[in-house]
């Protein structure tokens, strides 16, 4: 977990990203446009190569020390030559290193591929490489043309009862939402205070991460945290682990029926992104329903920045339009469909991680 105190300030992120930006553009120009654009599309070959390794367990076997090829290779159940091969590969682009006695071992870079690291990036690796997200993403041009989400149309039925009917990749979708859950809960607490709320919301708060981090900094609030049964399943292990569960109340339900009343703050992370503007507007309206006049809510999503610069959110924009037709969306459109369902935004909070806070209030 990153610590309060190793959080950068916002507007120092944004100015790495800016030089960040400056750079990537810079070693674009410094080679042949086509010889660049080259470089830009077999990318995907090294989000691959990435795949690979996390599913042999190359770093978590590194992880009790470097070992040679054989060794290696014997471990993690793979052929000498073509694991040789792939470390090849992943070391040229900063993943991995081979030390001056042959030995392979992790680097910074390489840690984070560990299942058991802090901040695991490998369950995020296994979906983005399974054989169905990269089905999915080859119809990146019908979607385009469309407008239209393709996973209905190649299975018949909507992105989350898709997953149901794939345990195995349900299983790791579970586990890369709750890894990027847990990247990002320090940087959402550092940004935004909950000390005037008593009683907190958590809707489709799934295993109820960040609500256990709401709490813990809010020792006077209680939490309540709804959502559908089996995302609830989990939820009671991870409340006690942060000395939570006593303050927290698991509501079963689903945001387009209903949604608890009695909040003081009703807190929705990455839920509306989901869904096209309709249905985000339906979702919205429940919690109207529920909260009085003067109630806030607190939408937390990857916000569209105003500049042209590279940023996830453009990227996970392509992914839900992908996947069921949802989208990010900029200040100004949420504060559209805040208005929509009854509320008024109050203000937009930046955080140093890719999401931000849209705060409103119930009209």
């Amino acid at each position: 977990m990153v610590t309060m105190s190793a959080i950068p300030p916002t507007k120092l992120v944004r100015l790495v990203e800016r030089a960040r930006h400056r750079l990537a553009l810079t070693h674009l120009r410094m080679v042949p446009p086509y010889a660049a654009m080259m470089e830009l599309i077999v990318g995907a070959w090294t989000s691959q190569a990435i795949t690979a390794a996390v599913e042999l367990g190359i770093a978590d076997v590194l992880d009790k020390g470097p070992l040679r090829l054989e060794e290696l290779a014997s471990r993690v159940e793979a052929d000498p030559d073509a694991l040789r091969r792939l470390l090849r590969a992943l070391i040229g682009r900063g993943i991995f290193r081979q030390r001056r006695d042959g030995r392979y071992a992790l680097n910074a870079l390489a840690k984070s591929l560990r299942a058991n690291a802090p901040l695991s990036a490998a369950a995020m690796a296994q979906m983005v490489g399974s054989v169905q997200h990269r089905e999915h993403w080859s119809y990146l041009t019908d979607a385009i043309r469309t407008g239209k989400a393709v996973l209905p149309v190649l299975h018949g039925m909507e992105a989350f009862d898709y997953l149901v009917g794939e345990p195995e990749l349900n299983e790791v979708f579970n586990r890369a939402m709750a890894d990027t859950t847990e990247m990002a809960v320090d940087y959402l607490m550092a940004a935004y205070s909950f000390e005037d709320y008593q009683t907190v919301v958590d809707v489709g708060g799934g295993v109820g991460r960040l609500l256990s981090a709401i709490l813990k900094a809010t020792p006077s609030a209680r939490g309540v945290l709804y959502d559908l049964p089996h995302a609830l399943a989990e939820a009671p292990p991870v409340l006690r682990q942060h000395n939570v569960a006593d303050r927290v109340e698991l509501l079963e339900g689903s945001f387009f029926d209903s949604v608890p009343t009695g909040g003081d703050v009703y807190v929705l992370k990455t839920i509306l992104h989901d869904w096209p503007d309709d249905k985000a507007v339906e979702i919205l309206h429940c919690v109207r329903s529920a909260a009085k006049v003067g109630t806030k809510v607190l939408v937390i999503e990857c916000v569209i920045p105003d500049h042209g610069r590279e940023f996830f959110g453009h990227w996970t924009d392509l992914e839900m339009l992908l996947m069921q037709a949802g989208r990010e969306r900029t200040v100004p459109e949420y504060r559209s469909l805040l208005e929509r369902a009854g509320f008024r935004m109050t203000r937009w909070v930046p955080t140093a991680s890719p999401l931000s806070f849209v705060e409103a209030e119930a009209i």
